[in-house]
């Protein structure tokens, strides 16, 4: 047996030997448009992963993690979704910021800041989008200026789409530090506390009736001049790393849930008649088709922003064939006032696939100029 089957093996035992008692109760609770869902109990979890050496499996050793290679990362991602288990509270400290504050932090953030997110004793959330500076990034307005006696970065601003902030006890935001500056020059990549003076954070409520997004106002909030990874005014590139790690090879795991759906929506046909329609079964069949080239490109390494766009836009059609296949009873509430099934949910929620982690047009943007070398986007 191979090191990553060993890896394999010991992960999937682990899960059956401990996704029991209370926490056999959170097998696929949480995710994409329910992270509402049993978020103590899935903290709790993971709490629990973390006092067994489960969480940061990728990281080096030496910061707390298994130093698992890329096969066992895999390996890893790919049994925790085959196992159900509830989806993870901490990924965003987990597979964005750690990664990052171990390729461009401090000796003294990464003492600070990496043990917490180990041990899942502090949450993160991302300070990227504003309401001006969605898709293009570089717009954002936020400022950050150090207080007179240079101890404290002050920033001022708004962020948006803002996921579970309303959960975390920091952010790492994106601020623009040198006045005048314009697009990607004059940016900082700051690390602010939530639980202070200055800040606000307001749920927005989503097509599904939860929120798990929202708005962060930043009013004079303060964070220690330390806390800026890397050089004040090179922001732009620390943030742009931690997007190559946001759609890194966790993003694995997510095929398993996706063939779960499909396999689910293909069950629901047969039981309801659908299937019966040709229609229905040959974009039933295309599906399984592309989710089969979806995995494949995910496996051998594709481009982030091709695999986005690919994966994105499967999610979304999946959900308007849940839709199709349900019937017209998709288009009713399971209960009052305003209860969802589980493919009403699939399919509001999926909308936004192709716009949050940088939209499709940003993704073509990238590949058309960056990957195939073509003209430039025109910009005034």
């Amino acid at each position: 047996m191979s090191s990553v089957e060993e890896f394999r093996a010991e992960i999937r035992a682990w899960l059956a030997d401990h996704l029991v008692g209370e926490f056999a109760e959170l097998r696929g609770r949480g995710g994409p448009g329910r992270e509402h869902e049993a978020f103590e109990g899935r903290l709790a979890w993971e709490r629990h992963m973390a006092a067994h050496g489960w969480t940061c499996v990728g990281w080096p050793v030496e910061h707390g993690g298994r130093g698992a290679s890329l096969e066992e990362q895999i390996a890893f991602h790919e049994e925790y979704a085959l196992a159900d288990a509830p989806a993870r509270v901490n990924h965003i400290g987990e597979q964005l910021l750690g990664p990052t504050l171990i390729a461009f932090g401090t000796e003294e953030q990464k003492k600070r800041f990496l043990p917490p997110i180990v041990a899942v004793e502090e949450l993160w959330c991302q300070g990227y989008s504003e309401p001006d500076a969605g898709s293009d990034l570089a717009n954002v307005r936020t400022r950050g200026a150090l207080s007179p006696d240079g101890s404290q970065w002050i920033v001022d601003g708004q962020k948006i789409w803002t996921s579970l902030a309303h959960e975390a006890q920091w952010c790492f935001v994106v601020a623009r530090t040198e006045p005048g500056s314009r697009r990607h020059a004059g940016l900082s990549y700051l690390l602010v506390p939530l639980d202070r003076p200055g800040v606000e954070v307001r749920p927005i409520v989503q097509l599904t009736g939860t929120s798990e997004f929202n708005e962060v106002f930043f009013d004079g909030a303060r964070t220690k001049a330390s806390h800026v990874v890397g050089e004040p005014g090179d922001g732009w590139r620390i943030a742009m790393a931690t997007l190559g790690f946001e759609r890194g090879v966790s993003t694995l795991g997510q095929q398993v849930g996706f063939r779960r759906e499909w396999d689910a929506l293909a069950e629901l046909a047969r039981k309801n008649g659908a299937i019966a329609d040709p229609l229905i079964r040959d974009r039933l069949v295309q599906a399984w088709i592309d989710l089969e080239a979806v995995a494949a490109s995910a496996r051998r390494g594709v481009d982030p922003s091709v695999g986005k766009l690919h994966w994105a836009a499967w999610h979304r059609g999946l959900g308007e064939l849940a839709m199709d296949v349900c019937g017209a009873a998709s288009t009713v509430a399971a209960a009052e006032p305003y209860e969802l099934d589980d493919w009403q949910r699939l399919f509001l929620f999926s909308r936004a696939d192709t716009i949050y982690a940088g939209s499709d047009e940003i993704q073509k943007n990238i590949v058309a100029e960056r990957l195939l070398g073509l003209p430039k986007e025109a910009r005034v």
